[in-house]
């Protein structure tokens, strides 16, 4: 998956203006209690870090 795409996944879920918010500040067990920015930036794949947000919000990965 590509940033582009797990970016417009996020948007979709959750609105275009909550997306990076969700990324910046929620912290996820699911990422070894980081945030999705973290994880991106420490080089997590980004497909993972999709499965992680499916995960701790309950949702289809797709």
């Amino acid at each position: 998956m590509r940033l582009t795409d797990f970016w417009n996944r996020m948007e979709r879920r959750f609105g275009v203006p909550y997306a990076r918010s969700y990324a910046a500040d929620m912290v996820l067990a699911e990422l070894g209690s980081r945030t999705v920015d973290q994880a991106l930036k420490d080089g997590d794949d980004v497909k993972d870090v999709w499965r992680a947000v499916c995960a701790a919000n309950d949702t289809a990965h797709h």
